[in-house]
């Protein structure tokens, strides 16, 4: 199903979005592309660091065009849960956002992330360039000989293909719906997981 195939009820859940995400493509902001299960918890640890300019919530690496929310949990489109972070290099580093990235997820879970289960909830870095490709292996295989995981990590280091902004109201959900948000957070088991990594092993 492409976008232009949706009923116009559909097309008009990513009026907003799309315009938007259009701007930022033609911007001189840097691309960095995550899957870290529910994108609703990764967008706020992104847009919080100085020199990210935006973060925007949707699907990757998957063949289906446009996808919809309902199509993409389905399983069926081979798309993730997905977080495009626009950043300004000279602000920020992709090393930085890549350590973001893994305080905010278990890579030693193969079938999701905590509450949500499936493969659209498994973890991933998509890489844009080779700079990022070596940057993300090196993190992943530090990470690997340091001790802080016990099971071996199972997060993918992927070549970017396709990212698809997911509809309107899942943008900024964390700021829209905050209450909801938190208890989902909380109840998913990322919040307490999250928690106690950084108390054990944060600096």
């Amino acid at each position: 199903m492409s976008f232009f195939s949706k009923t116009k009820k559909e097309r008009a859940a990513f009026t907003e979005v799309d315009a938007e995400f259009s701007e930022l493509l033609v911007s001189k902001l840097e691309k960095a592309t995550f899957a870290g299960g529910c994108f609703w918890c990764m967008e706020g640890p992104f847009e919080a660091i100085a020199g990210v300019e935006n973060a925007i919530v949707g699907f990757a690496g998957g063949t289906v065009v446009a996808p919809t929310y309902q199509e993409v949990v389905s399983g069926k489109t081979g798309h993730r849960e997905a977080v495009q972070v626009f950043f300004d290099p000279q602000q920020v580093s992709y090393t930085t956002l890549v350590e973001t990235f893994w305080w905010q997820i278990d890579p030693t879970d193969p079938g999701g992330q905590f509450a949500d289960r499936g493969s659209d909830y498994t973890t991933a870095i998509f890489y844009h360039n080779s700079e990022q490709k070596k940057a993300a292996e090196k993190q992943r295989a530090d990470l690997e000989k340091s001790g802080r995981y016990q099971k071996p990590m199972v997060t993918e280091i992927l070549p970017f293909t396709t990212f698809y902004p997911a509809e309107d109201y899942h943008q900024q959900f964390y700021q829209k719906r905050a209450a909801y948000y938190q208890m989902y957070k909380k109840g998913s088991g990322r919040e307490d997981y999250i928690e106690g990594m950084q108390k054990k092993y944060g600096t």
